[in-house]
């Protein structure tokens, strides 16, 4: 009798053992099925995502899937991903706008409602107005814009947005703020909102001016960050032109808070991987963007810091809710 007892204990401790290698095992082998990853942008944020997702498929050996859910300055996407389980298999390709969006009202909950999985590029804006202003710099477009009595119609992604906020910035620096008029066009169509004359200048990605450059049909004025962009090697920053702004996107990965640390650990490594494929190094140089791994720890930090740096400039203009 004692040792059928002696027995079941000892088979109660190898099952549970058993169950805990089990468990190991299961959290070892992450992805067990495909990754979401929710895209809050079209344009070249679009691009990169396709890109990005393909490369961490192959680290991962499951499929990442891109699904876009644009709208609201990225609010659509954020809003979704919030209310998603933290296991890993729904992330987002975030920037700068888990920060705006919530200064701005557009959501409810700020960063803390995601774990920083990694950024992995940069992205510097750059303001353009049709060659025929002939204008060259920001202090031609400011003397002609004071001259003029109308208003400089200058084209947003929309109301809130991160080129809305990047364009405020600038204009308050140059003192023609009281002379702008916003126009959401929406769609990243930009180049061809200022070739039709609908707007008069735009703030987007080098990328999506550089060909328009090199034909002479736009002319970029300026790019808002603290480098030149690869791109747009002629084009001055405009602090090299005496106007003191430093903005820039950043763009990365983030899951919803709570996700475990090993998974987190899984993403950060082939975001790691990703980032340093050669086809990608490549694409940033067809596109106009800057890769710039950070890890999760740093990046962590990194949207900490711009969350306090954005909240206090939106006050500043006027645009914090």
């Amino acid at each position: 009798m004692k040792y059928l007892l002696k027995t079941g204990r000892l088979t109660a401790v190898a099952a549970t053992a058993a169950l805990i290698a089990f468990s190991s095992t299961a959290k070892a082998e992450y992805p067990q099925k495909p990754v979401e990853m929710t895209v809050l942008f079209g344009g070249t944020a679009n691009t990169i995502a396709q890109l990005l997702s393909e490369l961490m498929s192959e680290e991962l050996g499951q499929p990442v899937v891109p699904v876009a859910r644009k709208g609201g300055g990225g609010a659509v996407g954020y809003s979704h991903l919030q209310n998603e389980a933290a296991d890993g298999y729904s992330i987002v390709w975030n920037s700068n706008s888990i920060n705006t969006s919530h200064h701005t009202g557009r959501i409810p909950f700020d960063y803390t409602a995601f774990t920083p999985i990694a950024r992995v590029s940069t992205e510097i804006p750059a303001l353009a107005v049709n060659s025929s202003t002939g204008w060259t710099s920001l202090a031609d477009m400011a003397a002609a814009v004071k001259a003029d009595g109308g208003k400089l119609k200058v084209g947003i992604s929309g109301k809130g947005s991160f080129t809305h906020l990047t364009s405020a910035a600038l204009f308050d620096e140059m003192g023609i703020t009281d002379k702008v008029v916003y126009i959401s066009y929406g769609g990243g169509k930009a180049p061809i909102e200022l070739l039709a004359g609908r707007i008069d200048a735009a703030i987007q990605w080098p990328g999506q001016f550089a060909s328009y450059a090199e034909s002479g049909d736009l002319t970029v004025l300026a790019v808002t960050g603290d480098e030149r962009a690869s791109v747009l090697p002629d084009v001055s920053t405009a602090q090299e032109q005496g106007v003191d702004v430093n903005i820039s996107m950043w763009r990365g990965l983030a899951a919803p808070a709570g996700t475990a640390p090993e998974v987190i650990a899984a993403l950060e490594g082939a975001a790691r991987d990703a980032a340093a494929n050669e086809r990608f190094a490549e694409a940033a140089a067809n596109i106009g963007f800057s890769v710039a791994f950070m890890g999760a720890d740093d990046f962590g930090d990194l949207i900490a810091s711009d969350d306090a740096f954005y909240g206090d400039l939106l006050g500043q203009l006027g645009m914090a809710k």
